[in-house]
């Protein structure tokens, strides 16, 4: 299995390890342990995302943390004037991981505005109480915004998995040694969970997960896959998550779980060959590949339990 190196929309996984430092692992083990390859859904039977029903990358970011064995001061809500005096305050002392934000209301980014764009995570470096600096690990180092439009994307609006605007994560602390394929195993049986469908995650009314969520979107394609869709997939769902696959597969490699890997790996493949009919509009194509795909997250269920031995 040849691992995948490259571009990708991994914002808050490259803006974590930005905070961390020299002692952050790979971009494939901290995107592995958010939990985010280890699953699909489709929230409120409409919108398709390669990852577990009921996960966001909030849960994924703070699990990740506690497993690499580290902490941070997580804040959030308030007026944009106090936002913005927190982030002044935690700039001080160190970068702040932010997010999620609106990308579209990112005014450095060509094509702006764009309210809605997509949820999108960065690293303020310093604000001044007139400029903000920040890495976004979109293509843009030290790029930088008038504190306002700062506040505009910081807001959100757009992203339904926060229930306050104004996130950040800041003062990053490291609290025990972890060597990376420790936190790896120990995050095993969290996947087999998200795997398995938990039921403790509120998720909008109709949502799907795993399998059923793939068939009902082959459905979809069948009927007439809306615009919208058919772009968030395009641009961004596929891509993603056959590289968090590939990803995972390569971390169960590592820890010597060679049937689970290969099982990621054929989950990673199969999703990456629906980049092309998707794009070219071959949907009988697209939905015979979605199709194909569905029952792979159970065979890697199945794999991960056998391997950990974990109860059925």
């Amino acid at each position: 299995m040849l691992a995948y190196t490259g571009s990708g929309p991994y914002c808050y996984t490259h803006s974590l390890r930005m905070v961390i430092g020299p002692d952050a692992p790979s971009p494939a083990v901290i995107e592995t342990l958010t939990g985010s390859p280890f699953g699909a859904q489709l929230v409120a039977g409409v919108l398709p995302f390669f990852d577990p029903y009921g996960w966001d990358p909030e849960i994924g970011l703070d699990t990740a943390i506690d497993l690499l064995g580290w902490t941070c001061e997580h804040s959030a809500g308030g007026t944009a004037d106090a936002a913005l005096a927190r982030l002044r305050a935690a700039c001080a002392r160190g970068p702040v991981l932010v997010g999620p934000v609106d990308m579209g209301l990112l005014l450095y980014r060509p094509g702006t505005p764009a309210p809605g764009e997509g949820d999108h995570y960065a690293v303020v470096l310093a604000f001044d109480g007139a400029t903000v600096l920040l890495h976004d690990p979109h293509g843009h180092p030290y790029a930088t915004l008038p504190a306002g439009a700062f506040a505009d994307a910081w807001r959100a609006d757009s992203v339904d998995y926060t229930d306050a605007p104004f996130v950040m994560r800041a003062a990053f602390a490291r609290t025990r040694a972890v060597d990376p394929a420790a936190a790896l195993r120990r995050s095993l049986p969290g996947a087999a969970r998200w795997l398995a469908g938990r039921d403790d995650r509120p998720a909008p009314r109709a949502t799907l997960g795993g399998a059923p969520a793939l068939e009902a979107l082959a459905a979809q394609v069948e009927r007439g896959l809306d615009a919208r869709v058919r772009d968030l997939l395009a641009a961004f769902g596929v891509r993603l998550g056959a590289r968090r696959l590939g990803d995972a597969a390569h971390c169960l490699s590592l820890l010597g779980l060679e049937r689970s890997a290969a099982e990621a790996a054929e989950q990673s493949r199969a999703l990456g060959a629906l980049q092309h009919p998707l794009v070219t509009g071959d949907d009988e194509a697209l939905a015979s590949g979605l199709r194909r795909a569905a029952p792979g997250y159970g065979r890697l269920r199945r794999a991960l339990e056998a391997e950990l031995e974990l109860p059925a």
